[in-house]
């Protein structure tokens, strides 16, 4: 039995509830501990989904936000394979850095949201307090990033603006990576609902202000959490 074998025979079933964050969590440490070594090639998809009981998108969202930190590499036909010991500390999604959106967002959705507030129709006000109420009751993190994806866009689309339409349009897929790894890392699930709830409840009473406020606290939130991936990444040992 080798190491990479030995350590998977001892996962253990997971919490459905959080099933990829304790994956995510399982196999980073292994990695920043040293058990999976630089040049471990991962058990395949299949295999680890039985080890730790739980579905292939599962682990899937797991080894994605692994690769994210830098920390592993999928070879297309080889598998995935441990690259470094310990997160990158230039997180990237593609072709946009995590500081690439932590400068651009606020630029774009701060006064998006503004702009919501005043020419958003009522059926928009109404499906993003819908949206908050989704998010509020879905356990399952990749659903979860979903709504969260359709709500910053439904904003966007209710600014009327077709310029940040146009900018959301392009960065979104590194936003959906983004808020996975933020989910994983920094369980910011249940903060961002209560800050997407404030965000949209000033959105739905018209307050250009209140809507512009709310957005820039969520934003910021997000950039203090970027911010300690990036500059301290020893603290995720």
């Amino acid at each position: 039995m080798n190491d990479v074998t030995a350590w998977l025979s001892n996962a253990h079933p997971v919490d459905k509830k959080n099933a990829a964050e304790t994956v995510f969590d399982d196999i980073r440490s292994a990695i920043t501990s040293g058990r999976l070594a630089v040049g471990a090639r991962l058990p395949a998809e299949v295999q680890l989904a039985r080890g730790y009981k739980v579905s292939r998108p599962v682990i899937r969202e797991a080894l994605r936000s692994l690769q994210t930190l830098g920390l592993t590499q999928t070879r297309t036909g080889s598998g995935t394979f441990v690259i470094k010991p310990a997160p990158d500390p230039k997180l990237s999604y593609g072709t946009y850095s995590a500081r690439d959106l932590i400068e651009a967002r606020p630029h774009i959705e701060v006064p998006a949201a503004g702009w919501a507030a005043l020419r958003r129709s009522e059926q928009q006000a109404s499906r993003l307090l819908a949206l908050c109420g989704e998010m509020e009751r879905q356990e399952d993190l990749g659903e979860w990033g979903g709504l969260d994806g359709e709500f910053h866009s439904l904003i966007i689309e209710a600014s009327g603006n077709a310029v940040f339409a146009k900018i959301l349009g392009d960065i979104q897929n590194a936003l959906l990576r983004q808020s996975a790894l933020l989910n994983l890392m920094a369980h910011r699930r249940e903060s961002s609902n209560v800050e997407h709830r404030r965000i949209a409840q000033a959105i739905a009473a018209g307050l250009e202000q209140g809507a512009q406020d709310a957005m820039s606290a969520h934003l910021s939130q997000v950039k203090n959490v970027l911010n300690e991936i990036i500059d301290r990444p020893q603290s995720l040992d």
